[in-house]
């Protein structure tokens, strides 16, 4: 088993992120905690449930501001999803999930980008606003720019936002241009 801590910070809001991070045998596992001054301030929590090929099996949000505690949960269900238990017809091709308030789920895309510069992966995801526990439909793309950068191209509901990714040798990102930074704690 491989276990590990990573903090990002938010650099477009005041926002920390704390994520542990699980390897095993029978797949990945990822529980984090976000807090953010964004969106009039909340607190969010997400678990994760991954296959061995870093594939979204399911994830819980549970979130926390003026408006009081909200849970979401959205679940794999052969080539669509469940969401709180429903079937969403409309999500059905969502390849992943996307949590607005992390950079964690960036991973199982970049994954799967080939390697050689000037590649591409599209996919369509199942786009979920944290602050707002909704889930919609969404289209993207990551363009591989060279070992350990890549282009984020929003081709849905953010239409014309791009940014400049850099990750690590395990496809986290270390940084996200325009929203995220991972840091280290002092020692």
């Amino acid at each position: 088993m491989s276990a590990s801590v990573l903090f990002w910070r938010r650099t477009d809001v005041e926002g920390l992120e704390r994520l542990e991070l699980a390897i095993e045998p029978g797949g990945v596992t990822a529980t984090s905690t976000v807090i953010c001054l964004g969106a009039g301030g909340f607190r969010l929590e997400h678990r994760w449930r991954l296959d061995l090929e870093w594939r979204a099996q399911s994830v819980t949000v549970e979130r926390w501001n003026s408006q009081g505690h909200g849970v979401l949960r959205l679940e794999r269900a052969g080539t669509g999803w469940r969401v709180d238990g429903l079937p969403r017809p409309d999500l059905e091709g969502a390849e992943e999930p996307d949590l607005s308030v992390t950079p964690f789920c960036n991973t199982f895309p970049i994954r799967r980008t080939p390697e050689g510069i000037g590649e591409s992966l599209p996919l369509d995801i199942a786009f979920i606003d944290g602050p707002a526990l909704t889930v919609t439909r969404s289209s993207q793309r990551y363009d591989r720019q060279g070992p350990g950068r890549l282009r984020y191209v929003d081709l849905g509901l953010s239409r014309g936002f791009e940014a400049d990714l850099a990750v690590d040798d395990a496809g986290l990102v270390l940084h996200y241009e325009h929203l995220f930074e991972r840091v280290a704690p002092p020692a």
